[in-house]
C-alpha cells in the first residue's frame, strides 16, 4: 500500500513538537521536588521552557488536525486510509518522545506509586492519604492531596502496587512503568476500535483519528500516564466482546474497566442494550448482573485490598477538587466577598447543585433520545457530561466519552464539536499541572504563536492541505 507523501510530513511534524514538548518538560514540567543537582539547575529555565513547550504543543495539533484534513481528502479521492498499523506507527511518532520525558500536565503519576506503596505497606489507601506513607513518594505528591483518599478501583490500585515494587521507589522507572502500562491500554483501544465503529456504522479511519490520535491521548495517557488508558482499553474490549454477543465476556471486561476508574461502569449499560436486544431482558438481566456482581466480588477478594473503594466513590467530591461548577462557585465568592458580603459555603454549594443539575438534564435528554442516538452514543454523551459538569473536572476526563464518540457519533456537527473540543482542551492544562499566572499565560501564547510560525516554515517545505476546514465527520 503506498503511503501519500503527506503522511510523513504530518507525522514528523507531530514528533517534532511532541520531542520540542518532552524537552521542554526538563524545566516546565511536573518535575520531582526531593530531586537532583541538575533538576534544580533546570528548574530556572522553567519560563524558556514553558513557552517551548507551548510551541511544541502547537505542532502537534496541527499535525492532528493535518492527519485528519489529510484522511478527508483521501476518502474523496479513494487514496490509502488510516488503518490500525497506520494509527500506531503515528501515534508511536507523536508520543514515543514523551515516553521518557518527565510527568507532564498532572502529577498524578506521583499519586499513583505512592498509594501502590501503600498498598504494599499494608495501609489503608481508602481511608488515609499518602501523607501516612511518608518518605520521598508521598513528598511528590500536592499538599493539597496529602489526606486525600484514594478514588480509583482496587484493581489499578494493585496494578500501581506491582509498579511501585517493580521501580523499588525509583520515580524515573516508577513512572516510564507506568507509561508502558497506559501504552498497553492504548494497544487494546487501536486494536478494538474499529471494529466497534464499523458495527455502529462509523468509517473506522475516521474512529481512529479522533478517538487514538487526539492530541489528549499523546499528552496525557502516554506523558502524564493516566489510569484512563487502562479503563478505556478494557471498556473497549468489553463493548467489542458486546456486539459480538458475548454479552457475560462484556460483562466481566467493563466491570474491570470500571474497577481501575469507576465511571466506565456506565458501558454495562451499552452492553445491557444490545443483550436485551437479542436475548430478552430477563435474560440479560441475569448475566450482565450476575457476571458483574462475581467480577467486582472476585477482583476485590484477589487484590486484598478490601471494599473500602465502594465509600471512596465520594473522594472526586473532595472540597480541593477543581470542576466547572466549583470554579463559578468560588467566582461567585470572591464577587460577594468584593460586595462586602458573607454568604458562607452557599456560592460553592450553589456552584456544586448547579453542576448536578446540569448533568441531570444531559442524562434526561439522553434517555429520551436514546433510541435515535443508540446505546453507545447516548453513553458517550453522558459520560462526557460527567466529565465536565460532575464534581471533578480535568481536560484527560474528556476521553471518557470522546473514545465512545469516535466510535459511535453520527457525520457532521457533533464529532467537528468533539474535534474542537479536544483541541482546546489540549491547551488548557499547564506542563506542570499547576494552573497560569498572568506570566505563564502570555508565555504560553507566546509559544503558540511560535509554534504557528514554525508551522508556517514547514508549510513551504511541505505544504499541507489548507487548515480551515472542516474536520473529518
Amino acid at each position: 500500500m503506498l503511503i501519500p507523501p503527506s503522511v510523513p510530513a504530518y507525522r514528523l511534524l507531530g514528533g517534532s513538537g511532541a520531542t520540542l514538548l518532552a524537552i521542554a518538560g526538563c524545566g516546565a514540567g511536573a518535575l520531582p521536588v526531593q530531586d537532583a543537582l541538575w533538576w534544580r539547575a533546570l528548574r530556572h529555565l522553567d519560563r524558556p521552557a514553558l513557552l517551548l513547550g507551548y510551541a511544541g504543543l502547537t505542532l502537534l495539533a496541527v499535525a492532528w488536525w493535518w492527519a485528519g484534513r489529510d484522511l478527508r481528502e483521501s476518502g474523496r479521492t479513494g487514496a490509502a486510509r488510516l488503518d490500525v498499523r497506520g494509527a500506531a506507527i503515528t501515534l508511536a511518532c507523536w508520543a514515543g518522545p514523551l515516553l521518557l520525558a518527565p510527568p507532564l500536565f498532572s502529577r498524578d503519576a506521583y499519586s499513583y506509586l505512592a498509594q501502590g506503596a501503600m498498598v504494599l505497606a499494608d495501609l489503608d489507601v481508602y481511608q488515609l492519604g499518602v501523607a501516612h506513607l511518608g518518605g520521598g513518594l508521598a513528598a511528590e505528591v500536592p499538599q493539597m492531596w496529602q489526606q486525600t483518599p484514594a478514588p480509583y478501583g482496587p484493581l489499578f490500585l494493585a496494578l500501581a502496587a506491582g509498579v511501585s515494587a517493580l521501580s523499588g521507589g525509583h520515580l524515573a522507572l516508577g513512572v516510564l512503568a507506568l507509561r508502558l502500562v497506559a501504552v498497553v491500554g492504548l494497544a487494546l483501544i487501536v486494536v478494538n476500535l474499529p471494529p466497534l465503529a464499523r458495527h455502529w456504522g462509523v468509517d473506522p479511519a475516521v474512529a481512529l483519528w479522533l478517538g487514538v490520535l487526539n492530541p489528549l491521548v499523546p499528552l496525557h495517557l502516554v506523558a502524564g500516564a493516566h489510569n484512563e488508558a487502562v479503563m478505556l482499553g478494557l471498556l473497549v474490549v468489553g463493548l467489542r466482546l458486546a456486539v459480538t454477543g458475548r454479552f457475560g465476556a462484556a460483562a466481566v471486561l467493563v466491570t474491570l474497566a470500571a474497577l481501575v476508574k469507576v465511571p466506565a461502569v456506565l458501558g454495562l449499560l451499552v452492553v445491557a442494550a444490545i443483550a436485551v436486544r437479542r436475548v430478552g431482558v430477563r435474560a440479560a438481566a441475569a448475566r450482565i448482573v450476575g457476571f458483574a456482581v462475581v467480577t467486582g466480588a472476585a477482583v476485590t477478594w484477589a487484590t486484598g485490598i478490601g471494599y473500602g473503594w465502594i465509600g471512596a466513590l465520594a473522594t472526586p467530591a473532595y472540597r480541593h477538587s477543581w470542576s466547572i461548577s466549583t470554579a463559578l462557585g468560588r467566582g461567585a465568592r470572591r464577587v460577594i466577598e468584593d460586595l462586602g458580603l458573607d454568604l458562607g459555603n452557599l456560592p460553592m454549594r450553589t456552584g456544586i447543585v448547579a453542576g448536578l443539575l446540569g448533568l441531570l438534564a444531559v442524562a434526561g435528554a439522553v434517555w429520551w433520545y436514546r433510541h435515535r442516538l443508540g446505546p453507545a452514543y447516548a453513553v458517550g454523551l453522558l459520560l462526557l457530561a460527567v466529565a465536565l459538569l460532575g464534581p471533578a473536572t480535568r481536560p484527560w476526563y474528556a476521553l471518557w466519552g470522546l473514545v465512545l464518540l469516535a466510535a459511535a457519533a453520527p457525520e457532521g456537527r457533533p464529532r467537528q464539536a468533539a474535534a474542537l473540543g479536544a483541541a482546546v482542551l489540549a491547551f488548557v492544562a499547564l506542563p506542570s499541572g499547576f494552573g497560569p499566572d498572568a506570566e505563564q499565560a502570555l508565555l504560553a501564547a507566546a509559544g503558540v504563536l511560535v509554534g504557528l510560525a514554525v508551522v508556517g516554515v514547514f508549510r513551504l517545505l511541505a505544504p499541507p492541505p489548507p487548515l480551515a476546514v472542516a474536520v473529518p465527520g
